[in-house]
């Protein structure tokens, strides 16, 4: 038998009593998506800093010309970084607006 129903196929009081919760879920599922990409972006943003400092280091010690590997990658991290914090503050903007008018 499913939760929240009677066992006559007719849906139980706890149905009811958390359809508002439903509701809420929509806004949540697309509040962890935004969340997981901003982690996503960042992460590639920290790796591609990383990357960043390695080939200046290495580049430097062997004597190579790196300004330009170096300028593209530093443009390339803070994109990453950009589109780290739009889709955090795209999930700030959800989470003010969506706040539970239930409570």
């Amino acid at each position: 038998m499913p939760w929240g129903s009677c066992g006559d196929g007719s849906p139980g009081h706890d149905e009811a009593a958390t359809g508002h919760l439903k509701a809420d879920l929509a806004p949540l599922k697309r509040g962890a998506i935004l969340l997981n990409k901003a982690i996503l972006f960042s992460t590639i943003s920290a790796i591609t800093a990383s990357v960043l400092v390695i080939v200046a280091f290495v580049s430097a010690y062997f004597n190579v010309a790196h300004e330009y590997g170096v300028g593209a990658l530093f443009v390339l991290a803070l994109a990453f970084f950009t589109a780290s914090l739009i889709n955090l503050a795209r999930d700030t903007r959800i989470a003010l607006h969506e706040i539970d008018p239930y409570q």
